[in-house]
């Protein structure tokens, strides 16, 4: 019997009033004394359950005082779903991977409490950071004073005037803006706001700002419908009203790893009757969308539109003909 079965019977059989002599637990869990101590420390030390020791009955109970008062409580480390423990997982990763210097303070209890939830392990933070790691893979250097601003005002509600610049033209603007959300897509973070001099909402990547000023002026609220509506109904991070529907068509034999991925929220995928897989999704703007279908070139096929369908075919015959002028 592993250590998370054990767990489970040792809950139930607390839960049910019961007290728990030594004997008893050895006999019926086939452990020795050790490896007892050490599950009764879990539960009671790791997984803050109210667990204590008889002298009278020679055994390990609730404590009284918390069933009178009719306190439920859980086990956090066994009862997280898949979702759940990926985002646990990746809020450990994000902040001890912040450049936390102002915000150690604050980012320190939490890390702990991350840890009591995921490890099990004797060794703590430094046992669960050696066997449970994510990977970020293009992940641009992060300000952390202008996150710091951002996530203020955010929370306070206030405007913002920031400095941005703005990749594509190589052009930095000054922009008042409404925050609405903060957003971590593909290790890199984004600010959804209302701009007050486009009057539209627009996507701020947070390594583009320059400055920020908070100011003493009320944020607006966009609705999050609106927000989805606008911000999330293209594909990835790239915004826009008018959306239209792509179809790719990918080989049976990447179909067996693209099948069970998520491209998009609102996508349809099914299978045909030879085994191709196909994948309709939603975009506004095609950049990104592009960059993903050509991770899957020679197995994958635009299907439509022709819009996408050429822009793919020219970004390969751009490769094959190389960079030079």
């Amino acid at each position: 019997m592993g250590q998370t079965e054990r767990l489970y019977q040792l809950k139930n059989w607390l839960d049910n009033g019961r007290c728990l002599t030594r004997e008893f637990l050895l006999g019926k869990l086939e452990i020795s004394n050790s490896t007892l101590k050490r599950d009764i420390a879990l539960l009671r030390d790791r997984m803050n359950a109210p667990v204590v020791f008889d002298d009278q009955r020679r055994g390990w109970k609730l404590d009284p005082s918390v069933q009178l008062a009719g306190t439920q409580y859980e086990l956090p480390g066994l009862w997280l779903s898949s979702d759940e423990m990926q985002a646990l997982l990746t809020m450990q990763h994000l902040l001890s991977n912040l450049d936390s210097g102002g915000l150690l303070g604050h980012v320190e209890p939490l890390m702990q409490r991350l840890t009591q939830l995921l490890g099990k392990g004797t060794h703590g933070a430094v046992d669960l950071a050696r066997r449970i790691r994510v990977q970020t893979v293009g992940a641009r250097q992060l300000n952390l004073p202008h996150f710091q601003a951002v996530g203020s005002a955010l929370l306070q509600r206030r405007r913002l005037v920031i400095h941005y610049h703005g990749r594509g033209r190589d052009q930095t603007e000054e922009r008042e803006i409404s925050p609405q959300r903060l957003i971590h897509y593909r290790d890199n973070w984004y600010l959804d706001a209302w701009c007050h001099l486009r009057k539209a909402l627009r996507s701020f990547s947070l390594d583009n700002i320059r400055s920020v000023q908070t100011l003493d002026k009320p944020a607006i609220e966009v609705p999050d419908g609106e927000l989805d509506d606008v911000l999330g109904s293209g594909y990835g991070i790239f915004a826009g009203k008018k959306v239209q529907w792509a179809t790719l068509r990918f080989t049976p034999e990447r179909a067996k790893w693209v099948s069970a991925e998520s491209w998009h929220p609102k996508q349809r995928g099914r299978f045909d009757d030879q085994g191709y897989w196909l994948l309709d999704l939603p975009y506004a703007d095609p950049r990104e969308l592009v960059m993903d279908i050509l991770r899957h070139v020679p197995e994958v096929e635009v299907v439509g539109p022709e819009g996408l369908r050429t822009l793919v075919r020219q970004k390969l015959l751009d490769a094959v003909r190389g960079l030079a002028p």
